[in-house]
């Protein structure tokens, strides 16, 4: 996988939901307080991310900026 500018941690508005990009293209979300609710890989092309969850289903999304990502419906701001 090619590297890229999007690894590490994003967080909806409220914090709710919890989504790392790891640097060996896998992914981690939490949700509320249950940690490691959706686990999977990912690849990104461009601004675009598509996902595949260890349970079978597949997302996608894309990065307007180096800070905001849209992925299924939310809003994930880049964790400072």
């Amino acid at each position: 996988m090619k590297k890229h500018s999007y690894v590490g941690m994003w967080v909806t508005k409220d914090g709710k939901i919890r989504q790392e990009l790891l640097s060996n293209g896998r992914y981690d979300e939490a949700r509320g307080a249950k940690k490691s609710m959706y686990q999977g890989r990912y690849e990104v092309k461009g601004n675009h991310v598509d996902y595949w969850d260890d349970t079978g289903f597949t997302a996608d999304g894309a990065f307007v900026s180096n800070d905001e990502l849209h992925h299924g419906g939310m809003i994930f701001y880049r964790e400072k």
